[in-house]
């Protein structure tokens, strides 16, 4: 049985939280198919976020100030701060109102100062990567490819990531771990991007906050149980360590970990945690893909028609593995209060855009970023979840 809603956490977990399931491997033959990852489209280093890895393929690139970097206008306000630290200028291009990049708008804007384009799978349905790419090639500039909404799946016969001069992702937006993101490229050589460990309490903080996470919603409570006191000193003596302080302490793990949309450029070396690179190889990806779309399709079938709502694409394309499940609603802002109510865990991509991006810059990317609300479709719901969450939103929506 569900507890009562929490101001701070919903009901069920909005992201993949560690289980014993994680561990499993696909559980259908169709499923036994192996699903490929970003990791498959070439040469990687495993880093702490997905905008660590958009930092290091700028500074690879050269960018630099006086050069531009053109971003979607429907975008996370995290992409902003690393185009900023290499002293460059965002440009914002035009999307389409289902998100699909204005080709048109995008080539206007490249002109002798742009150095780079960033183009983003939202929610894991890919782009039109060779339409893109062929337009890179004919103006000479850089692709970044953002695949932090698809670190699972494929396009026109390739792993998400191939496109791209190089390519970033978000393995934490997929995986049960505190942390984690990866630089991806097919092309160019990452010999000068050097990554090591961010010491031990890094490692302790990711270890123990991915397991806390999954006790927070009962998962693996016989290891909570046998766990219970080295984790209540833990959390002892850190309070204690905070109040004699005179200084803040510097923080054991990037604010990415956090929710936060900052970019400090102290983790730009750093790799992922060993815990965090154990799952991408003890996790099945064919798993994940496989019960996404699952997920995503019970949610689909049952809440497709209600009054007030739609779903943001027509259909999942075939290899592709979603994030969430994006909604358009047409009074967000009512409906977003009645969900958060009732414990229901919401994803608001691209809310708020970055300061200056609005309706005149791109009327869809305005509209996108207030009336998209996401639910969640990963591998760790279990079925009971699933059948709560769609009673809750149509009890929400119906009201």
């Amino acid at each position: 049985m569900l507890a009562s809603p929490s101001s701070t956490r919903p009901l069920i977990p909005l992201e993949p939280v560690l289980s014993a399931s994680s561990f499993r491997r696909a559980a259908s033959a169709s499923a036994n198919v192996p699903a490929r990852t970003v990791l498959d489209a070439g040469a990687h280093r495993l880093v702490t976020s997905g905008r660590v890895a958009i930092a290091l393929a700028l500074r690879e690139l050269g960018v630099q100030a006086g050069d531009t970097v053109l971003v979607p206008a429907y975008h996370s306000p995290s992409m902003i701060p690393p185009v900023l630290w290499r002293e460059a200028t965002p440009v914002f291009y035009r999307v389409g109102p289902d998100a699909r990049v204005d080709l048109d708008d995008l080539a206007a804007k490249i002109d002798a100062r742009t150095r780079a384009v960033m183009v983003t799978h939202y929610f894991g349905f890919p782009q039109d990567m060779e339409a893109i790419r062929a337009l890179c090639d004919a103006r000479g500039i850089a692709l970044v490819e953002d695949c932090a909404h698809a670190f699972i799946g494929e396009h026109a016969g390739q792993p998400l990531g191939s496109w791209g001069d190089y390519a970033i992702a978000s393995s934490m937006k997929f995986f049960p771990i505190y942390e984690g993101g990866a630089l991806v490229s097919r092309t160019r050589s990452l010999d000068k991007v050097r990554v090591h460990s961010a010491g031990a309490g890094f490692e302790a903080k990711a270890l123990l906050n991915s397991l806390e996470r999954g006790f927070a919603y009962g998962r693996l409570p016989a290891v909570q149980a046998a766990l219970w006191l080295p984790l209540r000193a833990k959390s002892a003596l850190w309070g204690m360590l905070k109040r004699g302080r005179k200084t803040p302490a510097r923080s054991l793990a990037p604010d990415s970990s956090d929710s936060s949309f900052n970019f400090d450029p102290r983790w730009l070396d750093k790799r992922s945690s060993l815990f965090a690179r154990s799952m991408l190889t003890l996790a099945s990806p064919a798993r994940i893909q496989a019960l996404r779309r699952s997920h995503y399709g019970r949610l689909d079938a049952a809440l497709r028609g209600l009054p007030g709502i739609r779903p943001l694409h027509a259909q999942l394309p075939d290899g592709a593995c979603p994030w969430v499940y994006p909604l358009l609603a047409d009074d967000p802002e009512s409906l977003f209060a009645r969900l958060k109510a009732a414990g229901v865990p919401l994803t608001r991509f691209g809310y708020p855009l970055w300061q200056g991006m609005d309706a005149g810059t791109c009327p869809n990317a305005a509209m996108l970023s207030r009336r998209v609300l996401s639910l969640p479709c990963h591998q760790e719901l279990r079925d009971t979840e699933v059948d709560w969450l769609i009673a809750a939103v149509r009890k929400a929506v119906l009201a």
